[in-house]
């Protein structure tokens, strides 16, 4: 039997064993700070319900922004586009190994175990789900990433941190999603479940963190600048038409909305708030310790 003085010590050697590998698996700090939400790739989302809320941007919308921090880790499979947002603006991500993306690979800087980003939105033209065309962007897995989508005047923007890809095109965001086929919800994350789109081709969930979300009725980025990604907390002003900062106490699944409006999302599957364990590798054990017994 192990004398019981010699505990502590067993207790620092696991601790050692056990801080490399708990630094490695949880994503460092969001840019943003605070909580942020956390989602594992499988069903889990966090939902606006349609019937209670209805589309976020109203009708005759032409200007907006949607944005977030996200922190993309475990790629889709293969027939497969990971939902990161949905309603009027789409947001999704597909994995290298997706065929029908091969030319779109050979223009954009993509190296190996990269996701490719696609944002849209829906526009109004009174059938189904028409939407825009869009400009891919390639994030690298286990980064954290802003990204934005815009529009105003007679050009849509995909921002990816510092960089702008600008289409050429005026928009009227789609309000009437009856026609939609798939979900009208506002979701982060994905839908809870596989979605056939077309062909055995489908929408699916997406796997790591999102934070800081915001829907805005402006154009917030002025793409021609440079270093305009944001560097603190976003803010809710008069264009703020939803914002959740994602700060609730780790492990809270209802979300509560920053702009006053009262759009508070609720996770499902398990969707929840977490943070960061702050644990260095190379720190003291007794700091170590401290940390991990919160």
């Amino acid at each position: 039997m192990t004398p019981l003085r010699n505990l502590p010590l067993f207790a620092c050697l696991f601790l050692l064993a056990l801080t490399p590998l708990r630094a490695k698996a949880f994503p460092p700090p969001s840019p943003a700070g605070g909580n942020y939400l956390i989602l594992d790739g499988v069903d889990d989302y966090a939902v606006l319900d349609f019937k209670t809320f209805g589309v976020l941007l109203p009708k005759g919308t032409d200007e907006f922004t949607v944005e977030a921090w996200v922190y993309p880790t475990t790629p889709p499979d293969k027939d497969t586009r990971a939902t990161i947002l949905s309603q009027q603006v789409l947001m999704n991500v597909v994995g290298d190994d997706q065929d029908g993306w091969k030319n779109i690979k050979k223009e954009i800087d993509w190296q190996k175990g990269d996701l490719m980003l696609a944002m849209q939105a829906y526009i109004d033209r009174g059938r189904g789900d028409a939407g825009t065309g869009f400009r891919p962007v390639t994030l690298s897995p286990n980064q954290w990433h802003h990204i934005a989508y815009q529009a105003k005047g007679r050009e849509t923007a995909t921002i990816v941190n510092d960089v702008a890809k600008i289409v050429p095109q005026g928009i009227r965001l789609a309000h009437d999603l009856a026609e939609f086929k798939h979900p009208k919800d506002f979701t982060l994350g994905g839908f809870g479940k596989k979605i056939e789109k077309r062909n055995n081709y489908f929408w699916g969930s997406f796997a790591g963190c999102i934070d800081e979300v915001r829907v805005s009725t402006v154009a917030r980025y002025e793409v021609d600048k440079n270093g305009f990604t944001p560097r603190t907390k976003f803010k809710n002003d008069a264009k703020t038409i939803a914002l959740w900062h994602f700060d609730e106490p780790s492990g809270t699944q209802k979300f509560s909305d920053a702009s006053g409006n009262a759009h508070h999302l609720v996770g499902k599957n398990g969707a929840k708030t977490g943070n960061t364990l702050a644990v260095e590798p190379h720190g003291k054990l007794t700091t170590t310790w401290g940390r991990l017994k919160q």
